[in-house]
């Protein structure tokens, strides 16, 4: 008996607690993480500065409407501006939300807000996944996920991820407001963008008129050794959306746009009752604080180098996709992803199969080399188990 409603079908163990790449159930045992939540604590469990903050905002104020300023959220929102920008200023402006979904929500309502009615069109790419409201959840390029909520809102178009000939025949001026991206499909199983196609992703809509927006919610915030996962392409998007890491577990999420792009919005069109309240912004205030402390960045691109060597060497793998610490391990059997999945978690080891081929890793970016090795040494006699034909 449950009192939960049936939206996901999660596995027996009852996680308890934990401490930085490492949780433990209700019965005690030790697991490596090497999900994070789907990207979420990217400093760990129970991360001290991110805990120090939490509890310190909850003494102080937890909450006030939106009809009121906090002294959190603004210069939180300077943050992330600098992020965008590689370092720099980007000069943009932030909305506040609680998840990757409603920062989709508002991007989707913003583009359709500068473009106007009649130019409303939001072209996304299949394979993308956005988020489970009803204007993102059509958004999303997986048409299996559509079905049970048919009618779904209109003026959702999907092309083919990574041609640009699929773009340049679908980004009609006179019909689209925007073109939504990941600059990695993190939930069909970690596929990255070719080389060139957010570059030329980036010029068609410049040509057009038609604002670029890039969801970096699973790939933002230091995951791929990069800030955000644009950086590595040489590009600025109109509208970048971010969740996730950025409350190291705490629910938030950001929508940032062009100043002159969120000048579209006007009081009244958007909002959020608890976007932006002080406990969540100084969860995300501490982790983007110890995240620029640690340089975040190189430390996923230096243990995703490592740990995407070792899965290499594996037998039974046939490629590592990803970058930085959120990657793919394409399987040479393509259905054995998810038995590898449940084998791994009953030997101590946390990860996923967003694929049937495929398993997904994403540790902590704080994550050490004797983790990684404990972890490679779990994988390979798992993937062997499975191999051979054994019940996970």
């Amino acid at each position: 008996m449950t009192y939960l409603m049936g939206t996901y079908a999660p596995a027996d163990v009852v996680f308890s607690h934990g401490d930085g790449s490492v949780l433990y159930d209700t019965n005690g045992k030790r697991y490596l993480d090497f999900l994070c939540g789907i990207a979420v604590t990217s400093l760990g469990h129970a991360e001290p500065h991110v805990a120090r903050a939490i509890c310190t905002q909850s003494r102080r104020l937890l909450h006030v409407s939106n009809l009121f300023r906090n002294e959190l959220a603004e210069p939180l929102a300077e943050r992330l501006d600098r992020l965008v920008g590689d370092g720099q200023p980007a000069g943009g402006r932030v909305f506040f939300c609680n998840s990757g979904a409603e920062a989709n929500e508002c991007a989707i309502k913003l583009a359709r807000r500068a473009g106007g009615h009649g130019r409303h069109v939001v072209v996304s790419a299949l394979g993308s996944f956005h988020g489970r409201t009803l204007a993102t959840l059509h958004a999303t390029g997986q048409t299996e996920k559509h079905r049970a909520f048919q009618p779904l809102p209109e003026g959702f178009e999907h092309v083919a991820y990574g041609d640009a000939g699929a773009l340049d025949a679908a980004l009609d001026p006179d019909r689209v407001a925007a073109l939504l991206l990941e600059s990695i499909e993190g939930e069909i199983g970690v596929v990255p963008a070719p080389a060139g196609y957010l570059r030329a992703a980036r010029r068609l809509c410049d040509e057009r008129g038609i604002l670029l927006l890039l969801d970096e919610v699973q790939t933002g915030l230091g995951r791929t050794g990069r800030w955000f996962g644009f950086h590595h392409h040489g590009i600025r998007p109109d509208v970048v959306t971010v969740a996730k890491a950025l409350g190291n577990g705490m629910p938030i999420g950001a929508c940032w746009a062009k100043a002159a792009v969120a000048a579209a919005f006007e009081p009244g069109d958007h909002g959020s009752t608890f976007g932006g309240q002080p406990l969540a912004c100084a969860a995300a205030t501490a982790t983007i604080d110890r995240m620029v402390e640690l340089d975040a960045p190189r430390l996923a691109a230096a243990a995703g180098s490592k740990l995407a060597e070792g899965l290499r060497r594996l037998p039974g793998v046939a490629s590592v996709r990803g970058a930085g610490l959120l990657l793919g391990c394409v399987l040479e059997t393509h259905l054995f992803a998810p038995a590898v999945a449940a084998r791994s978690l009953a030997s101590g080891l946390v990860v996923n199969a967003p694929a049937p081929g495929v398993v997904r890793l994403a540790p902590p970016l704080t994550v050490s080399d004797e983790e990684i090795d404990e972890a490679l040494a779990i994988l390979k006699g798992v993937i062997a188990h499975v191999a051979k034909g054994t019940e996970p």
